[in-house]
């Protein structure tokens, strides 16, 4: 059984990227945080601010997960890299992302039940966060995208928290999804048995491979 290593509640501040304001900067905090359904452009985790709001957060970006076995491989390249570094609400530990299925659902703790829905896709401001040249591609190569996920029974969420999967009967994970929409859309129809977990922008991407 996998757990939350830290639930990571982010601060906006200024940064060298289109929008010039980003609220990626994550932080571990101590106590349990509210987590409900969020509208168009909001977080669904209690005081964590977005600022680019046309394109995150909503009900289908409610929440971001990456993994911290993930983190650590990328510290070779990166250096040292601490829980919420990559704007993830939550750090998982013992948690497979790359491999979750989308629609699968995660149940944290008493009563917060989340469930997966699309891989991150990076851009602009993530890079200039990393200061890093060249990084959208870099990210893109490793396919390692973490995993969005959308509130199916709000709850609190803390660290330690144990992880409970419940995997649909597919094999759509995280990792096929991202490939597909990022760099081998010929394999957009492998992702047929999980569309009606997709959100509607990338079910659309689907059908419209398929007509």
């Amino acid at each position: 059984m996998g757990a939350i290593g830290s639930v990571n509640v982010g601060r906006i501040r200024a940064i060298e990227a289109k929008t010039g304001r980003s609220g990626i900067d994550k932080r571990p905090v101590d106590g349990p945080v509210a987590v409900g359904v969020p509208g168009a452009g909001a977080s669904g985790f209690a005081g964590d601010p977005i600022s680019d709001v046309d394109h995150h957060g909503g009900p289908d970006q409610a929440v971001y997960a990456y993994a911290r076995e993930d983190l650590d491989a990328w510290e070779p390249t990166l250096g040292p890299l601490r829980d919420g570094v990559f704007g993830e609400n939550l750090t998982t530990r013992g948690v497979n992302v790359t491999g979750a299925r989308i629609g699968e659902r995660w149940r944290i703790g008493s009563t917060l039940v989340l469930q997966v829905t699309v891989p991150r896709i990076p851009c602009r401001t993530f890079a200039a966060w990393l200061e890093r040249a060249g990084w959208v591609k870099e990210f893109t190569a490793a396919a390692v995208p973490g995993a969005y996920l959308r509130v199916v029974t709000p709850g609190e969420v803390r660290a330690g928290d144990p992880v409970v999967v419940e995997r649909p009967d597919h094999d759509v994970t995280i990792g096929l999804a991202f490939r597909a929409v990022m760099t081998a859309p010929e394999l957009l129809p492998d992702l047929l048995p999980a569309l009606g977990a997709l959100p509607d922008d990338v079910r659309e991407r689907v059908l419209r491979r398929i007509r």
